[in-house]
């Protein structure tokens, strides 16, 4: 399904992952899911990401939500890489550990029990030797080509739906990393926008105030919003511009 965009239902495709065979539509279930596909294994951008994803994969299993990687590896090579993500991981704990020990004096068996915890791979990643599934969720880079000059996968992500639907779309060049708080940031924009009429303004965070949806009646929102909410005096006099928290 070329050009795969928000609004679009995930195609429900059978995949090979480190996980064993997934089927799209079973493994997203009731849940919202990311999707995110990288360039290839044992590649430098794609290693950090992958391993902030299971580093922030606690944070995603908080709201519910189930992580996919993809890659156009085979089941193997993502087998021996992720040996290399967990050890990246690790490493980055250490120093981090080191410099809290530092600063804060912390006792040595707690730094061990901090690296010890580490940050594994505990999300499945699908296998995509012969570019079949890039091309059906639109996660194709028009540039960049391995070896056989074959396409590789772009560093795009997919929000899907509890409905199959996406939600969200990020396109990134095989360049630039993602940012994985901004991940964060819009997940719960898109959660908190499910079950409430509202939208989230500009560099929103979760717990500050939200924006009533302009299709809701002010005697709607003070139904909908018991905690009240606050419209901003424009020069149009258009009340559209109303705050609330939820």
């Amino acid at each position: 399904m070329p050009g795969l965009t928000i609004g679009d239902s995930l195609p429900n495709l059978q995949v090979d992952t480190t996980h064993g065979k997934i089927n799209l539509h079973d493994y997203v279930g009731d849940s919202f899911t990311i999707i995110f596909s990288h360039p290839g294994d044992f590649t430098p951008v794609c290693t950090t990401e992958l391993g902030a994803m299971a580093a922030y994969a606690d944070k995603f299993a908080q709201r519910g939500v189930k992580l996919l990687g993809l890659s156009c590896d085979d089941v193997q090579s993502h087998k021996e890489w992720i040996k290399d993500i967990e050890a990246y991981n690790v490493c980055i704990c250490i120093c981090i550990c080191i410099c809290i020990f530092i600063n804060q004096n912390l006792p040595v068996n707690t730094i061990v029990m901090l690296v010890q915890k580490g940050k594994k791979v505990t999300y499945p990643i699908a296998a995509d030797p012969n570019r079949e599934i890039i091309k059906q969720l639109n996660m194709v880079d028009p540039d960049e080509k391995d070896a056989s000059g074959q396409n590789l996968p772009s560093r795009a992500l997919h929000i899907v739906g509890p409905d199959k639907k996406i939600k969200l779309s990020f396109l990134y060049p095989a360049s630039t990393g993602r940012n994985m708080d901004e991940v964060v940031r819009a997940l719960d924009s898109l959660i908190k926008a499910s079950k409430h009429k509202i939208a989230t303004p500009v560099n929103w965070k979760e717990g500050e105030p939200v924006v009533i949806a302009p299709s809701v009646s002010n005697d709607e929102a003070r139904k909908m919003f018991p905690k009240g909410f606050q419209t901003v005096d424009l020069p149009s006099n258009k009340d559209y511009l109303r705050f609330t928290n939820v």
